[in-house]
């Protein structure tokens, strides 16, 4: 038997499709499966994914297969790129279907809706006994298939799966680091989506650059406290998977949450917002497990509860800002980087 892996890629939209290609492209056989068997044909008959990635030259060695058991027969690393509200059902889809020496990875960013699980602890439960990995960090899609320099990380309790998993994704122009922090990666790449919300608002609003950088920096502080009370290690948070995702989806207009945050801003209501944007925005569903998993540790994080606050329509943009320049003035760090604020 070949020690040469072989790859499936669950998920044909922009970032399943990016990351489908540079791992083809490395010389790595992977099959792209998505649930639209029309797309795939189209994807596969034109080499291009015209709803997600139009500008992207697919590789010629990147296969496509229209049905899932086919597309994960062989394969030893199953990558999920599916909504973080999928995720479950697509875990339990596979549980059937996967054979006994794969390994699972995911690059979907979030928690389970409705609990505040982790998708590793999903993971563990469904698929207990298999390496498994999260493929998270600052990489709009988009740029990545331009070939623009990007950066991501690799989590796993495996040191062997999130080396091999990092070799296989690096190439000239994309650099994949390894570490062994699921939980801290996985934190860092579901919140900052909430927090991009708050600088979409501010710069919708046209609040300045000074807004932006303080939601930033004190947003930071909010996903580290939370972070630590979760048993994450800090330096996760203020690497790729958290400082530089953060950094990226606050100030990038390729970000689908900053954007709803700045038509919220704007004043365009939240149904129609998220119609515009016509993709999935992760931060409706995980700002509530984010408050969720707050609430649990009795942690009081005013910028995130604020976005939940506009998100589910119980204040409007104006009054969440007004209610954050409010709160009373105290030292920065009242007990330490991690003090109770």
């Amino acid at each position: 038997m070949s020690d040469q892996p072989i790859l499936a890629v669950l998920g044909a939209g922009s970032w399943g499709t990016a990351l489908a290609a540079l791992a083809a492209r490395n010389g790595v056989p992977t099959r792209l499966w998505g649930r639209h068997a029309g797309a795939l044909a189209d994807m596969a008959a034109t080499r291009r994914n015209q709803r997600y990635l139009p500008e992207l030259e697919l590789p010629p060695q990147l296969a496509y297969e229209p049905d899932l058991a086919t597309a994960v027969r062989g394969a030893t690393i199953v990558l999920i790129v599916v909504p973080s509200h999928a995720f479950a059902e697509m875990l339990d889809e596979l549980v059937p279907l996967l054979d006994t020496g794969a390994n699972i990875a995911w690059a979907t960013k979030g928690f389970e809706p409705g609990t505040g699980r982790f998708l590793h602890e999903l993971v563990g439960e469904k698929l207990p006994g298999r390496a498994a990995a999260v493929i998270t960090g600052p990489s709009f899609a988009r740029e990545v298939a331009a070939g623009m320099p990007s950066a991501v990380t690799v989590h796993s309790e495996s040191n062997a799966f999130a080396q091999q998993l990092a070799a296989l994704l690096h190439a000239p122009n994309f650099r994949a680091y390894s570490g062994s922090d699921v939980l801290g990666a996985e934190l860092g790449g579901a919140m900052k989506n909430v927090l991009a919300v708050a600088t979409g608002v501010a710069d919708g609003m046209q609040l300045g650059l000074n807004a932006r950088a303080g939601l930033i920096t004190r947003g930071m502080n909010e996903m580290l406290r939370l972070g630590v009370a979760l048993g994450a290690r800090p330096e996760t948070l203020m690497g790729l998977s958290g400082l530089g995702d953060l950094v990226l989806t606050c100030t990038g207009d390729l970000s689908r949450n900053r954007r709803l945050g700045m038509a919220l801003g704007q004043g365009v209501g939240i149904h129609e917002a998220v119609a515009q944007i016509g993709q999935v925005v992760e931060s409706v569903v995980t700002v509530d497990e984010v408050m969720r998993l707050a609430d649990k540790h009795s942690l009081d994080l005013p910028i995130s509860r604020g976005v939940r606050a506009v998100l589910h329509g119980e204040v409007t943009p104006a009054e969440g800002l007004k209610a954050l320049m409010a709160r009373e003035q105290k030292p920065e760090y009242p007990q330490g980087l991690f003090g109770s604020h």
